[in-house]
């Protein structure tokens, strides 16, 4: 049963009257702290801005300065002493690295003030100030009275004004605090901190006073049950000045999924009790034909709740939009209406780049959660913090699973201020947002500390699922899988973590889609949802930045931009970001299918699906912060991937010789709303050019929803390969359908005759006299060439990124995958795209950097390898020189000889050496004898 409150005023009400506030108030910060010992609520501030909005977009604040006190936790400080750094640190022109650069930025308090005219037809009613989206210690007087305070960051501030505001003119004065006093929830939580939204001063939301019938409803709980098909409502109602009560409550549900609707008759229940306030219990059931809500079909009720006097007249009315389901667990998965659904999520961590807060509108979140369906979710994760009631609007509306979190990534449990705070936030969140269908699961909020964290959490969890069934609870995300939680956000399945680096599954084992996480499920009784998934960085879109037109400038873009060009590299940026991207997009689709080939998962949260511009700058999303697409993957492509059906195939490796065959078990993880039945699987082998191969057909079967299914396996032999060639398979069952490359190479390998050829792993004098008189010679650089005196190591991997270096503090690997022309000679019998693919795998997951001359016109190597945009130094994994008259061939990718030879490395090999021994054209790029010895000083003897 979903049981909560609906905030009275924020349900609606016809006979309710509205002071709408916005507009022009009186303003003043209060930068030393004197307003309230000098009463600056008694006296006209001095300045005025625009409300709702922030101080920033206002144009009021600081000026940037290298010394501004952030609210976040700075890890790699480099670009404070950095010489490199120096122009960046220029007084009003300072531009961080470590997240986007606000143009203005204040911490402190702020005070807000004017005055109010009261109508005469307000005497007698119960008068309220709602500030919506304060952030976020408030206190607000009336005239020279003070009415209370606000500590709430997710929720709406409150204050019952009607004993201070009589008809007439009055003074109404909010200070606004927006450090972290006296609860500190943690300066790199996304509620408060610099690193995403910004910590922001003032109120964007609503803001008005509203007046009710005194006589009438406080506030009305809503919840459901969707085995039950009922709504259980909960009304308050309050006596008026008079002293009589409502004599009953009346109730009328409308439902409505696209064009069907359901219209509940209304229903009468009366109303009894002695208090000033009385609660009506009421059990509303709507009958077999009720509308249930889920992702698939977001039906909801208009639910008009209404009292009387004893003689029939409506004394107030309110009316909540609602749904009907039951979210639950059972065992390891999760049900929503008794179908077991996996949830396919993201993260959202107040990423709103153009404001720095979140939007307070229903559109702006519809568009945010189509974006997410379009991609293939069905979840969002608020990271440690809660969105405005808009965004549960909107997930109502489109059918999002929503899990939110009181605002915390700090300790807890240690008796500070904050663990009081957390019981009330949770209690301030259910009571605001919980007759929202979509609101499905609450945490305290991320990665908790502190030497008491589990028990304090356990506790919480405890008490929410006593006090409030209808959604599942869990302590934190990250870690303490608490015997208490429902569920558990697990840091287990994934192919990538902090601190693993190169010995990743992902760069530790060659190419496969075979990987799941049964053995992890199999540890819980619980669901388990994967805890932030992914983290695959792609190079950023440096044409982004001019996209910053708000409050916030992307510094750390610009920033790259600059070094890029000082590389001589700024006409590669688009480049750099499309290769890249693939092999982000490669990673990602990795990740998720594992999480889908795993019978009974509870489901996974990307991080991200979008950028998250903080924390270092983490490109890792495959839309921008504008939550738009970057152009190397499109939604159509990410749904093979990542949808409620997804066909799989189980194959033990992506990499063939013509004498093998292709085993491989299909399967199909289907969480659609119903069976498929009779179903057909069918296959097919495609070329390059994107014909038909071969082609098949499983039998017919029925494929159960809410399960991962065998449906057969496929066995293909190879017929015989001229040349290595790509192919993908593609699996289709209904309008489903997934690819996958694969590359098979003839068994026999052809000898190229390498007696014209110098393979060495060093360079000699008398190597460097052959060269200049027009010999060739392949250079295999050994592990130090990118290293030696002065020089950061670079650390190579097939994948790339993992969040980003300076962040994680170096975490290998150091670059984003492979650029290559897929139409150069050397690469004639080594079947590529422009970016790196699983084929690349065994030739990039142990290959070496190579440097390449830092020069206008930047070198154009055969296959470039493109380098962590913190430094975006000139690198290759193959390039060619000419030295003399002679062909310097250097390669960081190991081609010595047969023992490490897999076929598509024995390949890669064949086709350079072929290139290499043939009398091509001498290339472009030169060096000299100094420069060959200063460009790869650990391979010279």
């Amino acid at each position: 049963m979903l049981l909560s409150c609906a905030v009275a005023h924020a349900a609606g009400s016809p006979l309710e009257e509205r002071i709408d506030l916005s507009g022009i108030w009186r303003f003043q910060t209060d930068r030393e702290d004197r307003g309230l010992a000098e009463r600056w609520f008694a006296r006209s501030l001095n300045d005025e801005l625009r409300l709702p909005g922030s101080m920033a977009e206002r144009g009021k604040g600081d000026e940037i300065r290298v010394n501004t006190a952030w609210t976040g936790l700075i890890v790699d400080s480099s670009w404070f002493t950095d010489p490199a750094m120096a122009r960046f640190r220029t007084p009003g022109n300072v531009l961080v690295p470590f997240w986007l650069t606000p143009r203005k930025h204040y911490v402190g308090a702020a005070w807000y003030q004017r005055t109010v005219s009261i109508p005469r037809g307000w005497r007698g009613r119960r008068i309220v100030l709602m500030l919506e989206r304060a952030h976020w210690h408030t206190r607000v007087w009336v005239d020279t009275s003070f009415a209370g305070e606000g500590t709430s960051l997710g929720t709406p501030h409150e204050f019952d004004l009607t004993a201070l505001l009589s008809p007439g003119s009055h003074v109404l004065t909010v200070r606004v605090d927006n450090r972290l006093a006296p609860v500190d929830v943690g300066s790199s939580a996304h509620s408060v901190t610099d690193h995403t939204q910004t910590n922001w001063n003032g109120i964007v939301g609503a803001i008005a006073l509203t007046a009710a019938p005194a006589t009438g409803i406080v506030e009305i709980g809503v919840g459901s049950d969707g085995r039950a098909r009922s709504f259980h409502l909960r009304v308050r109602v309050a006596r008026g000045d008079d002293g009589s009560l409502p004599a009953s409550v009346t109730v009328r549900a409308e439902g409505q999924n696209g064009t069907r609707k359901h219209v509940v008759p209304i229903r009468r229940y009366p109303v009894s009790g002695d208090a000033d306030t009385t609660v009506v219990e009421i059990e509303h059931a709507l009958g077999n034909r009720a509308l249930l809500w889920d992702e698939f079909s977001p039906a909801l009720y208009t639910v008009t709740v209404a009292v009387q006097d004893a003689r029939g007249r409506e004394l107030d009315r309110r009316i909540v939009r609602s749904g009907v389901r039951t979210f639950a667990a059972n065992g390891t998965q999760f049900v929503v209406n008794g179908r077991p659904v996996m949830l396919r999520g993201t993260l959202e961590c107040a990423i709103f780049p153009r404001t720095g807060y979140p939007p307070t509108d229903v559109g702006a979140w519809r568009r945010i959660f189509r974006q997410c369906r379009a991609f293939g979710l069905n979840h969002v994760r608020f990271h440690s913090w809660c969105p405005p009631g808009a965004a549960f609007d909107a997930a109502d509306e489109i059918g999002v699973y929503l899990h939110v979190e009181t605002g915390m990534w700090t300790a807890v449990g240690n008796g500070a201020p904050l663990d009081r705070w957390l019981y009330d936030e949770s209690e301030r969140i259910i009571r605001s947002y919980g007759h929202h269908p979509s609101f499905c699961m609450l945490a305290a909020g991320n990665e908790p500390a502190g030497d008491h964290q589990e028990r304090f959490l356990g506790g919480l969890v405890r008490y929410l699922t006593s006090h409030h069934p209808g959604r599942l609870y869990t302590g934190s995300a990250g870690w303490s899988a608490l015997p208490e939680n429902q569920y558990h956000v697990y840091y287990g399945p994934r192919l990538q973590a902090w601190g693993a680096g190169l010995a990743s599954p992902i760069n530790g084992v060659p190419p496969q889609t075979t990987t799941d996480y049964r053995s992890d499920v199999a540890r819980f009784t619980v669901p388990i949802i994967s805890h932030e998934v992914g983290q695959w960085c792609v190079y950023p879109d440096l044409d982004e930045i001019s996209k910053y037109t708000g409050v916030l400038r992307a510094g750390n873009l610009e920033i790259v931009r600059a070094t890029l060009r000082d590389h001589h590299m700024g006409h590669l940026a688009q480049k750099f970001l499309m290769a890249s991207g693939r092999l982000q997009a490669l990673c990602y689709k990795a990740d998720i299918e594992a999480l889908l080939r795993t019978p009974a998962l509870g489901g996974f949260q990307l991080l991200d699906l979008h950028d998250f511009p903080g924390q270092g700058t983490a490109v890792i999303g495959v839309l921008n912060a504008f939550w738009e697409t970057k152009g190397y993957i499109g939604p159509e492509e990410f749904r093979r991937f990542c949808n409620s059906t997804v066909p799989l195939a189980r194959m033990a490796q992506l990499t063939f010789t013509d004498a093998e065959t292709l085993h491989a078990a299909i399967d199909v993880s289907h969480f659609g709303p119903s069976a498929l039945r009779g179903e057909q699987v069918h296959w097919q082998l495609l070329n390059s050019a994107g014909a038909v191969r071969q082609r098949g057909a499983l039998p017919p079967c029925d494929i159960p929803t809410g399960a991962l299914t065998t449906v057969g396996a496929l066995r293909v032999p190879f017929t015989r390969a001229r040349v290595p060639q790509q192919l993908t398979l593609a699996v289709r069952v209904g309008r489903f359908e997934n690819r996958w490359n694969i590359w098979v190479y003839p068994a026999s390998v052809p000898r190229v005759d390498e007696r014209l050829i110098r393979v060495t792993t060093f360079l000699t004098s008398g190597l460097l006299d052959t060269l200049e008189a027009g010999g060739r010679v392949l250079l295999v650089a050994p592990p130090d060439t990118a290293g030696g005196p002065g020089r950061d190591p670079i650390a190579v991997g097939f994948s790339p990124i993992f969040w980003n270096t300076a962040w994680t503090l170096g975490q290998a690997p150091h670059t984003l995958g492979i650029l290559c022309d897929p139409r150069h000679p050397a690469l004639r019998s080594f079947p590529t795209e422009s970016a790196s693919d699983w084929q690349w795998w065994d030739a990039l997951h142990d290959a070496r950097a190579i440097r390449l001359p830092d020069r206008d016109p930047a070198v154009v190597p055969i296959v470039r390898l493109i380098d962590d945009w913190n430094r975006n130094r000139p690198l290759a994994v193959l390039a060619e020189f000419r030295v003399g008259r002679g062909r310097l061939l250097v390669s960081g990718i190991d081609l010595t000889g047969e023992p490490r030879s897999t076929p598509s490395r024995a390949w890669l090999r064949q086709s350079i050496l072929s290139y290499l021994s043939e009398g091509r054209s001498i290339p472009s790029e030169a060096l000299s004898r100094s420069d060959a010895v200063r460009l790869f000083p650990g391979c010279f003897r």
